[in-house]
């Protein structure tokens, strides 16, 4: 047997044996202690502290390109700030909660614990690989659950250091990341809860390996959200929240603006301010600032999704001054495209890089009508100080969650859930939401010293008429 093959055979024995351990340590100990869940959150904020530096570099190595200043910001300080966070709710959060009895169970007592559900298997994506591995792994360890995380391929480097940091601090019973595993040798298994994050298609595959063994699963699967710029609101301000939605991680965030709405008489306005924007802050595509696409076959698909819409009659206006596409290290420069059509790529597919599709607009009507055409996304950005028409946007359309104002925010409040609907996704995590997310409410229910129920039981007689007839007139 090849080396290769021997290091696979070694994870998948590794996989195999911390499941069987996860499992058995959730039966013996069902309900892990506040103190232990606490401890587990310190042991977290510990790694991620000591090893900052560390962290920046392997996923600087994983994307060729992804400045420490972006792995700081957008994956370690949200882990230490959601850290402090669930400690500070979770005790609130672990507390019996008290429900109402009906009158006809007088004297008797309910409340509901919530109990955490098990195993819990999250598969992450490459692009915030940090963030979106620890992250629901810190809210399912503060519910009392067991964590494996599977890492994705593209995420390697990284993967093989927080296994090794995560080992010096947890035991494998507790909490491991697992390198190396396949997504399928990861998710075919009876979970008590999964999480994955990627793609609708993918989901789709981990939700039918789910179904096998009954396990509830959290899906985060993006789409393409919609940006909306009411005829009220400066177009300045505006393009500088669009486009750092847009362009932070190269473009590559599940939440980023899709495409954008702009009133039909505001067009070169706003691309001119888009200019003067992009070009403050990346002085090219090269800037070390500004991230690499992932592979060679991301490079390829904004290559081509933008050649496709330019065939097709879009324009495509570069908002950096200097800078070509560059293969070698994948930097595609933030582009605009303009006079955009439903049969190009660029508006079927979610785009995942620096390319920002504009369509223009009349009224308000036809802009909800649109949105609503396609599958609900997993974010809606809306900017309009107008309240009424805040509330018939919002209340006119479904998505995951919305902005007003700017855009990605919503999925960095930790007492807000994020999440998707339809084919963005569904379940969630963050905030108390998710703690519930991965906890069983499980109702407990104490009857009084004396059974008011065994008065209804047989014979039936007149008795039972009378107290019948209490039970429907009060219905408590």
């Amino acid at each position: 047997m090849s080396n290769a093959a021997l290091k696979v055979a070694s994870e998948q024995s590794r996989i195999d044996q911390v499941f069987d351990r996860q499992r058995r340590a959730s039966r013996e100990k069902p309900y892990p202690s506040y103190q232990e869940r606490i401890d587990a959150l310190n042991k977290i904020d510990k790694i991620l502290m000591e090893n900052m530096d560390a962290i920046c570099a392997a996923v600087n190595a994983d994307f060729g390109n992804r400045c420490p200043q972006e792995t700081k910001l957008l994956d370690i300080s949200q882990l230490t700030s959601a850290v402090a966070y669930h400690k500070k709710q979770l005790k609130k959060w672990m507390k019996p909660e008290k429900r109402h009895v009906g009158l006809n169970f007088f004297g008797a007592k309910n409340r509901v614990i919530p109990q955490p559900k098990g195993v819990v298997g999250v598969v992450s994506p490459w692009n915030y690989p940090l963030a979106l591995a620890v992250g629901p792994s810190i809210t399912a360890l503060a519910a009392g659950n067991r964590v494996m995380v599977k890492m994705a391929a593209n995420s390697q480097n990284l993967c093989r250091l927080m296994d090794k940091l995560v080992s010096a601090e947890f035991s494998d019973e507790q909490f491991a990341v697992i390198p190396g595993v396949s997504a399928g040798a990861f998710t075919d298994r009876p979970w008590d809860h999964l999480v994955f994050t990627g793609s609708p298609a993918t989901g789709k595959v981990v939700m039918e390996t789910a179904s096998k063994y009954l396990t509830p699963v959290t899906l985060e699967l993006g789409g393409k959200s919609p940006t909306i710029v009411a005829p009220d609101y400066n177009l300045r301000t505006a393009a500088e929240r669009v486009l750092w939605g847009k362009c932070i991680n190269g473009g590559q965030t599940c939440t980023a603006p899709d495409y954008l709405f702009l009133p039909r008489a505001k067009l070169d306005e706003f691309v001119q301010h888009a200019k003067d924007v992009v070009s403050a802050r990346y002085a090219s595509a090269d800037s070390s600032d500004f991230t690499s696409l992932i592979d060679d076959k991301a490079f390829a698909r904004i290559s081509q999704t933008l050649e496709d819409a330019t065939q097709k009659g879009a324009r495509a206006v570069r908002l950096v001054p200097k800078g070509e596409p560059n293969a070698k290290d994948r930097k595609y420069p933030p582009t605009v495209v303009l006079d955009v059509k439903e049969d190009m790529l660029i508006m079927r597919d979610e785009i995942f890089g620096p390319l920002l599709p504009i369509k223009l607009y009349d009224s308000i009507d036809e802009v909800i009508q649109y949105i609503n055409a396609g599958e609900r996304p997993l974010g809606l950005y809306l900017f309009s100080n107008d309240k009424r028409l805040q509330e018939k946007v919002i209340y006119n359309t479904l998505s995951g969650g919305v902005s007003l104002n700017d855009t990605v925010l919503q999925a960095a409040q930790h007492d807000m859930p994020f999440g998707g609907v339809g084919n963005s996704g569904m379940g969630h995590y963050h905030g108390k939401e998710g703690f519930l997310e991965f906890s069983k409410l499980r109702p407990v229910f104490q009857q009084a010293r004396q059974s008011g129920i065994l008065m209804l039981a047989p014979p039936y007689g007149p008795r039972y008429e009378k107290l019948m007839k209490l039970v429907f007139k009060f219905r408590l």
